[in-house]
């Protein structure tokens, strides 16, 4: 088939743009949802709690995600500064994923244990008592916004049915782990143990 017809056909272009991108994308994809690599999660790694589930959609809707990363790359660079890379299996079950790409502030993937709760709090609702170069934003209307009880309690069926391994109990009983908790309270458990179950590997 010459170029020429290609090219003054609109349709079979865009034809044949869908095809090849489409044998493209089994080709890179197909693969990955075989590998154990990227399915299973990694030794260690745990479904969130629902307290943790719900700080990680704070962060989410806050756009956190926008100056902080959460990949930490295969360089010495980068394994020397914020702890041992990134793998799959650590993120099976995020959803979306928080590798972001751009690091105004630090990455956050080992972060857990660095800092104490009420460092967590403070920073979050006042950066620039605590570091005054900061140029992130606060967040104190967390401290004030309740967490949603049977929000939680949904998104734990709706992650189910993902394939997170939640089980009837803890299902049943995710209303009462985040009652009463702020939406600061939830952040703070997210951020507090991300990276934690691998603190030690190197």
């Amino acid at each position: 088939m010459r170029h020429d017809t290609i090219e003054k056909s609109l349709n079979l272009m865009v034809v044949l743009i869908v095809l090849a991108i489409s044998i493209g994308g089994l080709i890179e994809i197909v693969p990955l949802m075989m590998s154990s690599d990227v399915t299973e999660p990694d030794e260690g790694i745990s479904i969130y709690s629902p307290l943790r589930l719900a700080g990680r959609d704070v962060y989410v809707r806050e756009g956190c995600y926008n100056c902080h990363s959460q990949m930490i790359r295969p360089f010495r660079s980068e394994t020397e500064r914020y702890g041992p890379f990134t793998t799959a299996g650590e993120t099976v079950y995020d959803r979306p994923f928080q590798f972001g790409s751009k690091r105004t502030g630090p990455d956050l993937a080992r972060v857990g244990g660095r800092y104490s709760d009420d460092w967590q709090r403070l920073h979050l609702m006042d950066p620039r008592a605590l570091v005054p170069e900061s140029n992130m934003p606060g967040y104190p209307w967390l401290a004030d916004n309740a967490v949603d009880p049977e929000l939680v309690t949904a998104k734990l069926r709706a992650l189910r049915l993902l394939g997170d391994p939640y089980t009837d109990e803890q299902i049943a009983g995710a209303a009462a782990a985040v009652e009463g908790r702020s939406e600061l309270d939830a952040l703070v458990a997210y951020l507090q143990e991300l990276g934690t179950n691998r603190k030690n590997r190197r």
